[in-house]
């Protein structure tokens, strides 16, 4: 008898589910590439890292964004901790990303996430930036 309760039990747990299962569709090298530095920027946010968050924009977003609003994005209250979290990027073009993002600042009450997206271009041979802020 307990030998086919254990047989019956390791049928029952190697048949799938009836239920579909979600997996991750592939994705190719350059979404790698982008994701790891809308990564690196948005770390370099929460650790007010502004040269390196400087670093990672690219050259237009560079001249068309004034100091005060780069100032106001990587300046804030060091001693509250801050998160982010990154969402599941898209391609908008061939070597242009986009991922929704959540930041995340402590307050001394309940506050909500503010959302955006920022956008990851191709630069050159696996070079890539931030081609719009949050």
């Amino acid at each position: 008898m307990q030998t086919l309760v254990a047989s019956l039990l390791v049928v029952i747990f190697a048949v799938p589910s009836s239920g579909k299962s979600k997996t991750m569709p592939p994705v190719d090298p350059d979404y790698v590439y982008a994701l790891a530095t809308a990564n690196h920027f948005l770390h370099a946010w929460q650790t007010q890292d502004q040269e390196t968050a400087i670093l990672l924009l690219s050259d237009r977003l560079k001249q068309r964004t004034s100091e005060s609003l780069l100032d106001a994005l990587l300046s804030s209250n060091v001693s509250k901790p801050q998160s982010f979290e990154i969402g599941r990027g898209k391609k908008l073009a061939p070597g242009r990303y986009q991922f929704p993002i959540a930041l995340f600042q402590a307050k001394t009450k309940w506050t909500h996430p503010q959302t955006a997206a920022l956008v990851v271009v191709k630069n050159g041979n696996n070079d890539w930036a931030i081609d719009r802020l949050p």
